[in-house]
């Protein structure tokens, strides 16, 4: 949709609602919400109770705005405060806020749930037993404090910094956390992002040096998803409006998907091909264009880094845009729609029109990946390396519905204090062997361990459960239990998950309404930032108590992470010898702990462009007006920033090399560039690259090594990987050729739109929609192995097997399978929550482990009268314990997507039943490590990884160097 009709659109609306005498809203959400509390009016918002009809029972609320903590999303929510009571009485969107525009899926309004959730941890809590044993005592937030600060402390003067790690989750912040790691002078971030996206991440990075894409899906005139990333987390409601809005004015959506998926249902193309045939599909449509000069000449003779192809891989090419143009029609000729219809099982008229589709895009070409085909394969990096290279061919980048690279779409501000870099080079989530991985080797740290690679003496997980989210969860059971691998785990989190049954300490967070962060997401062509608070401590503080710690109004002695942090940070480091305490100290009272008050106010107050001023017309300061709005829109749109002219002042010295790259000596200014571009190293005069020069003009041009869109990947050519510096199709691990007769592919890399990983296991509405993950089978391939819905199957790996119910279905491809990744939850004996997880036994001799269900979930009585009216009992299966780790060589992503045998359940199988071998699981992780390329031998500088790719946390420089010790294999 063209922006100009959509702001048509808007003003038709407004005139129209106008007409009918109500109100149309007057904030960022910018659509028809007329029935919505106007901001004004959010301090005393009235309500009729309906229970209450005929009588007329008036509810009078105080509107405090969050944002939603139950995806990537960071959608606003207005919590209900009740002005009586004091308790939140529901959420629903916030209209301020400029990505969601009041509006949320199921899983917004849930978060009143998680905070009145019976079971939830309340209190800080100590094993008594041994680890597993499931015995705890209750103790002060002191105490383990102080423990936990004791063991860091001594771990750092003793040099030994890698042995602290924090593992993260889904973070709900930009760079809190790492700043205080980065304080405490530690490399001991570790994500999940490589059981997500990092494949993704790959090929999105090598193409415009940011990993991740920014869809303009409104502006679109052609959508093309693939896979169900709507509902797998990432911007679902945010995306989901958009690109509704687009279809509304007449765009056309393209889903490739091997599942019937929703957002496969709103599609004007569905394609269900083979698992792993994808980029085959995409580079078919590529060469359509390519041989019918249907793309964007223009926009690649100037973006595209061609010549440095030309130069590196054709030397005998004299270096014209001409002989590219012949080389890109050789290179994709054989990429035909029967060779993609071969490899897919779809079509190939039904793929030779959809390249035709593409081509009426134009610049309009919206697209997006990012788990299911990406994560499920080996090599799928390239299939979201291929999508964006329609994108590129079409000049749909940066472009009025296109795609922009994530961060010209994101603001992130300045903090208080920015410690410097790491002095140190963590191998246990950096090894040498994945040079070119985008995030930490998470999944195989219990293989590291068990390696001898080094040992942990303080482990912190964070909105992740590993147990139950990596592939080998009995691998981490193993390695969890042996105390001399794991000194002391700290598991952070508001509810029971199956890993904080292995912990140490038991430290309750707070949910999406307890807390403190701040977020800006790659949401649509803008820059906004949201923030996340704890809503009864600014509700009281609009009434003007003072609160200066969450305790005071969470619920038991539930904390905020941020102010656990701060004050952790603070008994580190107890007379400021190390140099740790000088980050958590408060700039306004020194000598005493930084508060989140003095931490955000400084924020908003110097940090985020516009916010003072707009603060300043409603006499507020800028935290009381984030406290009372919840989110501020920093730009309506960034545009082509690739074509922003570099400042004079810049260009001092200037030297621009074969390849257009501008480099001059002037310094870094004070301000961050508005499009940063990469840290290389100097020229050999010792300028640094500021631009690239494109038709006699230096602009800033991409953050890549070129400084252009990199076609050709010089990074992965020189580090191993030439054959895949272009973007190619890549035979996945699971393409039938590397199949036995028997075997099919599972997909379990989906989940259900109601439900968040692990985290929604204490939200009684989302339970009671979606609470099992039967196996999709369509009907032929359910006829051909005798099975029918309902019944029992046995779906066997590598390492084991998982038992579970059949789903036949018309809703997938004939001969895949498929199982949401998002159920399956247990608990050990009592402790845990009762809604969906099933009470196991865990089965343990030698190297083999198995869970046998006792009991599934059933009606109790609690606090919450829903709790006795629990009507569902099978909670599914926990089939990733049965998976092997699957490192990606390149990216370091874990392969989801298994080649599986599915057969009838066996006379003792029981739903739920789990067995693994995790000696298989070790010989199916030394498999795949054979299979990389390490830095030791591949890399071209002597270092471990190059300077450029992105890093959560990034050690100083100096530390980029390989030792001299080899790899341990």
């Amino acid at each position: 949709m063209r922006s100009d009709k959509l702001d048509e659109r808007v003003s038709a609306a407004r005139e129209e609602t106008e007409a009918r005498g109500e109100t149309f809203y007057q904030g960022p959400s910018c659509v028809h919400l007329a029935s919505f509390p106007p901001k004004e009016r959010w301090d005393d918002w009235v309500e009729l109770e309906s229970k209450a009809w005929p009588r007329r029972e008036e509810h009078h609320y105080k509107l405090v705005p969050t944002t939603c903590f139950n995806c990537e999303a960071a959608c606003g929510l207005l919590a209900y405060v009740d002005r009586e009571s004091g308790a939140v009485r529901k959420f629903e969107g916030n209209p301020e806020h400029p990505a969601s525009r009041g509006r949320n899926c199921a899983k917004g309004p849930a978060t009143l749930n998680q905070i009145t959730d019976p079971d939830r941890i309340l209190y800080p809590l100590k094993r008594a037993g041994r680890r597993g044993e499931g015995k705890w005592t209750r103790v002060s937030w002191d105490e383990a404090l102080d423990d936990i600060a004791a063991r860091i402390s001594k771990a750092i003067s003793e040099g030994r910094q890698n042995e602290v790690m924090y593992h993260v989750g889904r973070p709900g912040e930009d760079g809190f956390t790492e700043r205080i790691l980065a304080a405490w002078g530690v490399d001991g971030h570790n994500s999940h992002t490589n059981v997500c996206s990092s494949n993704a991440r790959a090929g999105y990075q090598y193409w415009m040096g940011l990993d991740r894409p920014s869809p303009d899906h409104a502006n679109a005139k052609v959508i093309f998803l693939i896979s169900s990333h709507l509902e797998t987390g990432h911007y679902f409601n945010p995306h989901a409006q958009r690109i509704i809005e687009a279809k509304a004015a007449g765009a056309k959506v393209i889903v490739f998907d091997t599942r019937l998926s929703n957002t496969a249902t709103h599609a004007d193309y569905w394609l269900a091909p083979y698992p792993g045939s994808e980029a085959a599909i995409v580079l078919a449509c590529a060469n359509y264009l390519i041989q019918h000069d249907l793309y964007n000449r223009e926009f690649v003779r100037r973006w595209w880094n061609w010549e440095e192809y030309l130069a590196v891989e054709r030397p005998e090419v004299e270096t014209t845009f001409e002989n590219f143009e012949t080389a890109l029609k050789e290179i994709y000729q054989a990429y035909t729609f029967e060779f993609a219809a071969k490899e897919s099982g779809v079509d190939a008229r039904m793929i030779a029109e959809v390249a035709e589709v593409v081509a009426t895009a134009g610049t309009r070409f919206s697209s997006h990946n990012w788990r299911s085909a990406a994560a499920g394969n080996s090599g799928g990096w390239q299939v979201a390396r291929t999508l964006f290279m329609l994108n590129a061919l079409l000049g749909a980048v940066a472009s009025e519905g296109g795609v922009f690279p994530n961060a010209w779409n994101k603001f992130v501000p300045k903090p208080i204090y920015t410690p410097p870099h790491p002095q140190t080079w963590n191998e246990l989530t950096w090894p040498r062997e994945y040079p070119l991985a985008m995030n930490e080797l998470s999944f195989l740290l219990p293989h590291f361990l068990r390696e001898g690679r080094g040992r942990l003496e303080v482990y912190f997980t964070r909105v992740y459960n590993p147990v139950w989210t990596n592939p080998d969860g009995f691998s981490w059971i193993e390695m969890l239990t042996d105390e001399k691998q794991v000194g002391c785990y700290v598991a952070l989190t508001p509810t029971w998950n199956e890993t904080a049954y292995f912990a140490d300490y038991i430290l309750p967070m707070g949910h999406g309404s307890e807390r403190h962060d701040i977020h800006s997401y790659e949401t649509h062509d803008a820059q906004w930032l949201g923030f996340r608070q704890p809503v009864l401590r600014a509700a009281r503080e609009r009434d003007g108590e003072e609160i200066t710690d969450t305790r005071a109004v969470n619920p038991g002695e539930v904390w905020e992470e941020n102010e656990f942090w701060l004050e952790l940070t603070w008994r580190i480091d107890r007379d400021g010898s190390l140099g740790i305490r000088s980050f958590a100290e408060s700039q306004q009272r020194p000598g005493e702990r930084l508060g989140v008050d003095e931490y955000y106010g400084y924020i908003f107050e110097h940090s985020v462009p516009g916010l003072p001023e707009a603060a300043a017309q409603e006499n507020l300061t800028p935290l009381e007006f984030m406290r009372r709005y919840g989110a501020f829109e920093v730009k309506k749109k960034t545009g082509a920033l690739h074509e922003t002219p570099v400042p004079a002042e810049e260009l001092t010295d200037v030297h621009v090399d074969r390849f257009k790259r501008v480099f001059t000596r002037t310094p870094k200014p004070a301000t961050p560039n508005i499009v940063p571009v990469p840290t290389l190293d100097p020229d050999e005069d010792g300028r640094r690259m500021v631009g690239v020069e494109v038709d006699g003009r230096i602009v800033r041009g991409f953050q890549t090594p070129s400084g252009r869109l990199e076609f050709y990947s010089r990074t992965l050519a020189d580090w191993g990987w030439p054959e895949w510096a272009l973007p190619v199709y890549i035979k996945s691990h699971i393409h039938p050729d590397n199949l036995a007769a028997d075997q099919t592919v599972l997909i379990s890399t989906f989940r259900l739109p109601v439900q968040i990983h692990t985290r929604s296991a204490n939200a009684k509405w989302l339970d009671e929609i979606a609470h099992t993950n039967p196996l999709w089978l369509h009907p032929t391939h359910a006829a051909q192995l005798g099975i029918e819905t309902g019944e029992l199957v046995r779906v066997e790996t590598e390492i084991g097997h998982f038992v579970l119910r059949a789903w036949v279905t018309e809703g997938i491809r004939p001969g895949i399978v498929a199982c949401s990744h998002h159920m399956g939850r247990w608990k050990l004996k009592d402790a845990g929550q009762r809604q969906l997880m099933a009470t196991v036994a865990l089965e343990h001799e030698g190297s083999q482990w198995g869970l046998r269900r006792e009991r599934g979930v059933a009606p109790y009585e609690s606090s919450d009268a829903d709790t006795l009216r629990i009507w569902w009992t099978d909670v599914g299966v926990h089939q990733n314990l049965t998976f092997p780790v699957h490192p990606d060589p390149v990216s370091g992503q874990h392969c989801w997507h298994q080649a599986v045998r599915v057969i009838k359940a066996q006379p003792t199988d029981n739903a739920g039943d789990i067995f693994v071998d995790t000696e298989k699981a070790r010989k199916a992780f030394r498999n795949w490590l054979a299979e990389t390329r390490p830095a030791d031998r591949y890399s071209p500088d002597g270092t471990r990884r190059p300077y450029w790719l992105l890093r959560p946390l990034k050690p100083a420089r100096e530390f980029f160097r390989l030792p001299e010790t080899p790899v341990m294999t």
